[in-house]
């Protein structure tokens, strides 16, 4: 279990530091323009306080973001799509689990059931464990 994130000696709320944070790993933003984005919310802030808690919370954000165990309980989602690249029509085969999390994707050229059956083989033996659905 994960240990809650302590935000003690801080003089901002939680809720800016997590979104100054989330800004700047986010979006391809330099701690400047983070600075100016919050100034413009009414948030004075200085970069070098942005470029702080990003080495602070930043690694701790990302540990929660980290993929759970699957579990029995899981629902598993096989999506197919026709995807057109360079003029070329390729077909893709994702394996999506109820969160969303894209568990295993298959891209080929030709629509047959045999690369279906191996994303399928290949995504059993990588969890481990039969889905629910």
């Amino acid at each position: 279990m994960t240990r809650p994130i302590s935000y003690k000696r801080h003089r901002f709320p939680p809720e800016i530091i997590a979104h100054a944070v989330w800004l700047y790993f986010r979006f391809p933003l330099s701690l400047r323009l983070v600075e100016e984005m919050l100034l413009e919310r009414g948030i004075l802030v200085s970069y070098e306080t942005v470029r702080r808690w990003a080495l602070r919370f930043g690694p701790a954000y990302a540990h929660r973001l980290k993929r759970k165990t699957p579990s029995r309980r899981d629902v598993w989602h096989l999506d197919e799509v026709a995807v057109t690249i360079a003029g070329q029509k390729h077909w893709l085969w994702r394996a999506v689990d109820q969160d969303g999390y894209v568990l295993d994707e298959i891209m080929q050229t030709r629509r047959d059931t045999k690369a279906a059956k191996r994303l399928l083989k290949r995504l059993l033996k990588q969890q481990g464990c039969r889905p629910v659905g």
